[in-house]
């Protein structure tokens, strides 16, 4: 039957495994019982699977969790200062980080924006063209130009820099706390002997049983046929002798 063909698979396959790390074993547990299709009520055998650590495993698991257990604890006192620290909202100040950027870099772009000028000041007279001319005017606002999209470039770069920094100070302690909550486990003896071996069981085959009894029967009755005829035809031969 196929609940038999299970149970018997089922034992096959509950192979107990032993490795460095521990052991898992299979003991009887009992049974379970229900009703199958035709309203009998069956009974199919239960069992517990139990995992064991080495000693020295067994070592490392419980300082782990006590570990655990202790960075549990600092996570959670922290984590009370959460709900009232991000009640504040998180604030940046784009002008604040310009100013902060311009006063950073101006002690060195401003000299270097005057040295530029005058040596431009002086290719230009060198050239022979002179202040008030178009050519002057021109190549003038082309560094105006230029110093100011130097100095534009400088507010964009500051700003993105301070944004940076300001948000990173904003998650820290969110940081710390979910650090804190990511403890490392011992591995699983189970884990480390890889998966029970499955060793399949086919289950039976009712439609190849009830076909064979019946090419069985219908042999047989042949050949019961056969004989009846046969001693039937011998009959009727040695009648017809007799004429």
């Amino acid at each position: 039957m196929n609940r038999d063909t299970a149970t018997a698979q089922n034992l096959i396959n509950m192979t107990d495994q032993v490795n460095p790390w521990g052991s898992t074993t299979y003991s009887p547990n009992g049974s379970a019982s229900y009703v199958d299709s035709q309203g009998r009520t069956v009974s199919v055998p239960r069992y517990t699977q139990t995992t064991t650590f080495t000693p020295e495993q067994q070592e490392i698991f419980d300082r782990s969790q006590q570990a655990q257990s202790n960075i549990a604890g600092i996570a959670q006192d922290q984590s009370a200062m959460l709900g009232e620290y991000l009640n504040s909202p998180f604030e940046f100040n784009n002008q604040d980080a310009a100013d902060w950027a311009y006063d950073m870099g101006a002690s060195r772009i401003r000299p270097e924006q005057q040295r530029n000028e005058e040596a431009l000041r002086t290719r230009l007279t060198n050239q022979g063209i002179r202040p008030g001319t178009a050519a002057w005017g021109t190549e003038m606002t082309r560094q105006t130009q230029g110093n100011t999209d130097q100095w534009n470039q400088l507010a964009l770069t500051g700003r993105g820099q301070a944004f940076s920094e300001a948000l990173a100070t904003r998650n820290q302690p969110i940081n710390e706390i979910t650090a804190l909550l990511s403890g490392s486990q011992v591995s699983n003896p189970a884990a480390q002997s890889g998966p029970t071996p499955q060793a399949q069981v086919g289950g039976v085959d009712y439609a190849g049983l009830v076909n064979s009894n019946y090419q069985a029967r219908v042999s047989q009755q042949n050949a019961l046929l056969g004989g009846l005829f046969g001693l039937a035809g011998a009959g009727v031969g040695a009648a017809t002798g007799r004429f």
